[in-house]
């Protein structure tokens, strides 16, 4: 048999008779330390549902799905999953969208739906063909980000006139119809649409 070491046994007595290290949670209050990473909480001022977040996320607690046919998109944040690595954070691209702050996140519960939350952006949909460009959050923060040099876009002028109601949405474009002409080119297209048009207009 074996007798303990000199060093175990003061470190037994130490820890006997000395206080415990963690804090009574949840029966009381803990303040983290500085720097603590928790849960991560979104800013919808800031937010444009870009997806970067969902794409950078490593564990997959970040996810989206568009309705086409609602013309929104819904961001779904599973507190379940997340790993609290701060990637959402340190890759949006307006850098106010999701900060971690250090609020102690209990994930014990019955419901996974719980810990889950959803928010829903407007899309903004090409007129002719019906691929999915961004949300319009996304592209008004573009807009902002570029400044003067935004108006070299005509979509990104159609998403000012929305904002200023310069001209009527009926005088600015019309109806697309059969194939695409260069007065189509003053509607919300995709850039492959775009791109169409413009070398119908080259050649």
């Amino acid at each position: 048999m074996k007798y303990p070491k000199l060093r175990e046994l003061k470190e037994a007595i130490i820890s006997l008779f000395s206080r415990p290290y963690t804090s009574p949670f949840p029966k009381n209050g803990h303040k983290p330390f500085p720097g603590y990473r928790g849960k991560p909480v979104v800013d919808e001022d800031n937010c444009v549902g870009c997806e970067t977040c969902a794409n950078v996320c490593p564990s997959g607690a970040i996810t989206f799905q568009d309705d086409p046919e609602r013309r929104i998109r819904i961001i779904r944040r599973d507190y379940g999953k997340c790993i609290f690595c701060g990637k959402c954070e340190e890759h949006c691209i307006t850098g106010k969208g999701v900060k971690l702050s250090d609020e102690i996140f209990d994930l014990s519960c019955f419901d996974r739906n719980e810990v889950v939350e959803t928010q829903e952006r407007e899309l903004l949909i090409c007129e002719n063909c019906g691929a999915i460009i961004t949300t319009k959050e996304h592209m008004r923060f573009i807009h902002a980000k570029l400044g003067p040099k935004a108006y070299a876009s005509i979509l990104n002028l159609n998403i000012l006139n929305e904002r200023l109601q310069l001209a009527r949405s009926e005088d600015v474009a019309a109806t697309i119809q059969d194939d695409l002409k260069r007065k189509d080119m003053f509607s919300i297209l995709c850039p492959n649409c775009m791109r169409k048009i413009q070398l119908k207009t080259l050649l």
